[in-house]
């Protein structure tokens, strides 16, 4: 009996930790993944594993250069761009295997796609597109609203 009790505790302790493991390794998105994923949570780095005369001819604003070695804190999730799809996702194996339980994400299209996710993300309002929107006075009393904001001229 308690045998069977130990062997259950470790087959749950073990899928537990490969799901982690699987949800935290690196993967390639495209724009409309990237968007979504990043709309709640923005990167904390941006990695530019891209050939040096690329790098010069289009940079990437504020990216980290990979370089074999490189070493990151990653706080948030990492996302690395490169020339080629292949590339970016190595690169982003590489990173996930040093930050285990880190999310990396490989774009999926290059910088192009990458240019595309940031212009999207930094066009959208905080809290939508909204013109108003009404603060409540307690959810659950009726009522007048005990504030209204406007975000768009009166």
């Amino acid at each position: 009996m308690q045998m069977n009790f130990v062997y259950r505790y470790l087959m749950i302790c073990t899928l537990l930790g490969a799901a982690a493991h699987a949800q935290a390794a690196a993967s390639l998105r495209n724009e409309i993944q990237l968007k979504l994923a990043l709309r709640t949570s923005p990167p904390c780095c941006v990695v530019d594993a891209r050939a040096e005369a690329q790098r010069k001819t289009r940079a990437i604003a504020d990216a980290l250069i990979f370089r074999e070695g490189l070493k990151i804190k990653p706080t948030a999730t990492v996302v690395v761009v490169a020339d080629t799809d292949d590339r970016a996702l190595a690169v982003a194996r590489t990173i996930a295997s040093a930050h285990p339980g880190k999310s990396v994400f490989a774009v999926e299209g290059g910088v192009s796609a990458w240019e595309s996710v940031v212009g999207a993300i930094t066009a959208e309002l905080p809290g939508g597109r909204a013109t108003e929107f009404v603060i409540p006075k307690n959810t659950c009393e009726q009522g007048p609203a005990l504030q209204q904001l406007r975000t768009g001229p009166k």
